[in-house]
């Protein structure tokens, strides 16, 4: 599943095509994904211009004056630039079309979304898909002493804690546990065990992490691709993640493989405490 660094490279590829753009037309070539497409989204883009790209968690978002569109790219998907009149392809759902530009969304799975919130609704923030999400750990008020204070009932391992997105937004699997790798600290560990000067290392472990895979174009494992058709080459630096019985970069031994809560977790026993 594309995490944050990918949406945010996804961001990144997009604005420079879309910033300031208006939609000349919205080609839907199926119902939906994992939930239908609006019924009214050509009318409610048509002629419109986007005014800003963003991103919450792992939600991309194109805010135009009357609303914002939402999308999530599931377990599969990926955004691209491409000529309007290029043919599609067998998993391409939906295109936006920006002049002679379209972004179209290819999702083989169909597990991402297409979902429009209007200005009359309130506020983006309270959308029910982005009310209940935690901190963005690349912003400022992202720390040691948010997470050690925010965790003082978790009784959780940590990697849960960091999965579950109520207190950390977009820290998915690969990253958390790269994470935990470069604070040395086990995955297992019941977050409320875990001191406040740990937790300095890890929120300052979150921040390189995804920093690096977003200049590194994000991790390319099955389907991700940047808007240029481009693989991440994030992967290429793993420390532990997808690493299970070969050697630790660090000491050698072999790192090691095991399940929590239906997602695999890897890790070095010997140097993370």
């Amino acid at each position: 599943m594309p995490e944050l660094p990918e949406v945010e490279v996804t961001r990144q590829g997009l604005d420079p095509h879309l910033h300031g753009q208006h939609v000349t037309g919205v080609v839907m070539r199926r119902a939906g994904l994992r939930w239908p497409f609006p019924e009214q989204l050509p009318g409610l883009l048509t002629g419109r211009k986007i005014l800003s790209t963003g991103r919450r968690g792992k939600y991309l978002l194109l805010h135009f004056e009357h609303g914002s569109l939402l999308i999530h790219l599931g377990m599969s998907g990926h955004l691209r630039i491409l000529p309007a009149e290029q043919p599609a392809a067998k998993h391409d759902h939906l295109d936006i079309v920006v002049g002679t530009q379209a972004l179209r969304m290819t999702d083989p799975r169909r597990f991402g979304a297409v979902l429009w919130h209007d200005n009359s609704e309130g506020a983006l923030e309270q959308h029910v898909l982005l009310r209940g999400l935690g901190v963005e750990p690349l912003q400022a008020d992202f720390n040691g002493q948010f997470l050690y204070q925010q965790t003082r009932s978790r009784s959780a391992a940590i990697k849960q804690v960091l999965l579950a997105g109520d207190v950390v937004v977009g820290v998915g699997n690969i990253y958390a546990s790269e994470s935990l790798f470069k604070a040395r600290i086990r995955p297992q560990t019941a977050a409320q065990r875990i001191s406040q000067q740990r937790y300095q290392l890890l929120a300052h472990a979150i921040k390189e992490t995804l920093e690096r895979a977003i200049t590194q174009g994000g991790s390319s494992l099955k389907d991700f691709v940047g808007v240029d058709g481009q693989s991440g080459y994030f992967q290429q630096s793993y420390f532990v993640y997808d690493r299970a019985g070969q050697p630790c970069r660090l000491c050698e031994r072999p790192v090691q493989q095991i399940r929590q809560g239906q997602r695999s977790t890897f890790y070095c026993a010997h140097c993370q405490k």
